[in-house]
């Protein structure tokens, strides 16, 4: 038995209970990654911190927003 994947169900489920946060959290632990990687590539510690910490403000800040933008659909719609 085959399972297809349904792109529109968004409506279906609820978002977590703490989006901003979570969104947050998981690309910390990303910025951890781009660190942890540079260093074992030979890359400067600094260097890896400035541009983890760039990466983490640009994708959290998108993040927000795009969680925002969802939220709003939602309530616009009445979906609880």
């Amino acid at each position: 038995m085959r399972r297809r994947l349904r792109w529109d169900a968004d409506d279906e489920q609820k978002p977590p209970p703490h989006p901003y946060r979570d969104t947050a959290l998981v690309y910390a632990g990303f910025a951890v990654v781009i660190v942890v990687v540079a260093m074992l590539t030979g890359g400067g510690f600094i260097r890896a911190l400035v541009f983890a910490g760039l990466f983490w403000a640009a994708a959290t800040a998108y993040g927000v927003v795009s969680w925002r933008r969802r939220l709003r659909e939602r309530e616009r719609r009445g979906v609880r």
